[in-house]
């Protein structure tokens, strides 16, 4: 894969952050803590996220902002109940840019996960796997290597600049709405979509 088949990259948060976000920017884990902003992140998992520590650089996952590929994916299927409530953030790709940035490519809780700069974490990602639409398998194997492929991750130390948010999608004109509502005059409100099928309707 090459940086060039990116056309953007995603953030999966509540709107109810969003107000924080536009202030604080989109925080590490670590960092949202102290601001007590909404997860919709699996408990298990999360608990998995906070023992890894990022080769070569000697922090936590969690002291990292955690951006997908593709948002279409088992997180947000896990989570399609709660479409109504949830955002994707659009980032534009030059966050690829930033000092300290790293690629993973699979899910970063992973034990089997690798970590790589940029400009080498390209030549680890499967484009057909991450943006693949579906990741079912009767192959038990090649399913769990399917649904580990497809949340592959650009990890983004402690903060993600506001500037780098270019966009909105939402599920539904009322989310739409709500959205309008909690940005008001910030100039990204241009650019609020309604995408259903982002999040599986």
């Amino acid at each position: 894969m090459k940086p060039s088949d990116v056309e953007e990259l995603y953030y999966i948060t509540p709107i109810d952050n969003l107000q924080s976000i536009f202030h604080h920017g989109i925080l590490s884990h670590n960092r949202s803590k102290k601001l007590k902003t909404k997860s919709v992140a699996d408990p298990d998992i999360q608990a998995r996220r906070e023992k890894v520590i990022v080769p070569g650089t000697n922090r936590k996952l969690h002291d990292f902002a955690n951006l997908y590929f593709n948002p279409r994916n088992p997180m947000m299927y896990k989570r399609k109940a709660l479409h109504a409530n949830l955002c994707v953030l659009r980032i534009l790709c030059n966050i690829l840019d930033e000092k300290g940035v790293i690629i993973t490519d699979g899910n970063a809780s992973s034990n089997r996960t690798l970590f790589q700069d940029p400009q080498q974490g390209f030549a680890l990602l499967d484009e057909k796997l991450i943006y693949a639409k579906y990741w079912h398998d009767d192959n038990p194997i090649e399913k769990d290597r399917k649904t580990w492929s497809i949340c592959a991750e650009v990890l983004v130390p402690d903060v993600i600049n506001v500037k780098f948010i270019q966009g909105i999608y939402v599920s539904c004109v009322d989310t739409e709405q709500k959205v309008l509502h909690i940005i008001g005059s910030n100039p990204i409100a241009k650019n609020v979509q309604v995408l259903s099928d982002l999040f599986f309707l």
